[in-house]
């Protein structure tokens, strides 16, 4: 009975999230005494996971899964997790995985606890912790049912080694209706995504227009960032709606969130909350950010944001 994890991929190769789960899945086995099994959906090398405590890899090689199915992904993780016999699944709490994970505790009448971000502090009963009232506090949430679906927080758990070797194997499944049919898919190369960046520079209307966003692209080159933005923006037309966060677009766990020219209203707070630390850049010192920022800087972002990317360059020269 073994921990079954689901290691997220695109192209043929994993995720950072993918990781994070596996070392996430591999500390709740060793609080049970057991191993780790991952699913994987057309990954030609399952290598990786073995540094970080996955034992066996189920590789799913099915041209209708190339690109990500909820109904198809949903299907395959339940045949994996009666095929192991498992109580414990584990995933990400990405965009992808949250499609996934009700479809999922239905079929395996489970029980699903999302947005984790600590090992189980006790296994019997099987209690996690979980951010609520949007990440201003925190609770205990006892899973009662005899399969359970836990959800980690990105960001939360960390890349945690434990190097080994997994033996992988071919899992062979039955998919019916798959619901969906994927025709295409369109996505921007050589940027960093809001969902695997650790950093993430966003700004807001304080940025006058979108002719004024190449100092934002700029800093977060400099930074190896992905670029984000507060929704009146996306909904200008002045970004893409794609890179709106917020309570009402991506939810937000970076290591470092920078919000330059944003005012900081409360559902832009509920989805970015979760960062670790947040530098606000805002003229207006009165701006509610500053409340919920680690580091605020009061002044004209046209000033700072460029002389902060000169301090960055010359920095990163001395390297």
């Amino acid at each position: 009975m073994s921990v079954l994890v689901y290691t997220e991929s695109e192209q043929g190769k994993f995720k950072k999230v993918a990781l994070e789960v596996a070392s996430y899945a591999k500390a709740v086995a060793d609080q049970l005494g057991t191993t780790v099994t991952a699913i994987t959906f057309n990954v030609s090398d399952a290598s990786p996971l073995g540094n970080y405590g996955v034992d066996k890899v189920l590789n799913v090689s099915n041209p209708e899964l190339i690109t990500f199915n909820a109904n198809g992904y949903a299907q395959a993780i339940q045949q994996a997790a009666e095929k192991e016999s498992t109580k414990i699944v584990v995933l990400s709490s990405s965009a992808n995985s949250k499609y996934v994970a009700p479809l999922l505790a239905v079929a395996l009448n489970a029980g699903y606890a999302s947005n984790v971000i600590a090992v189980p502090s006790s296994t019997s009963p099987f209690t996690v912790k979980r951010p609520a009232f949007t990440n201003k506090a925190f609770e205990m949430l006892t899973i009662n049912t005899d399969v359970k679906i836990v959800g980690v927080s990105n960001n939360s758990f960390g890349l945690v080694e434990n190097k080994g070797n997994a033996t992988a194997e071919d899992f062979s499944l039955s998919i019916s209706e798959l619901g969906v049919k994927v025709e295409s898919v369109d996505k921007a190369s050589n940027k960093v995504s809001i969902a695997d960046a650790e950093i993430v520079v966003s700004a807001g209307r304080g940025m006058k227009g979108p002719e004024n966003w190449g100092m934002i692209e700029e800093l977060a080159s400099v930074l190896g960032a992905a670029t984000a933005c507060s929704k009146p923006v996306s909904d200008l037309g002045w970004r893409p709606h794609g890179e709106h966060v917020g309570q009402t677009g991506k939810p937000v766990a970076a290591n470092l969130y920078i919000a330059i020219g944003i005012s900081g209203a409360i559902q832009h707070l509920a989805g970015i909350n979760a960062s670790k630390v947040k530098v606000v850049i805002n003229n207006d010192p009165e701006a509610p950010f500053f409340k919920a920022a680690d580091y605020g800087v009061v002044g004209d972002a046209f000033v700072v944001v460029p002389q902060l990317i000169e301090k960055l360059k010359a920095f990163k020269a001395q390297q």
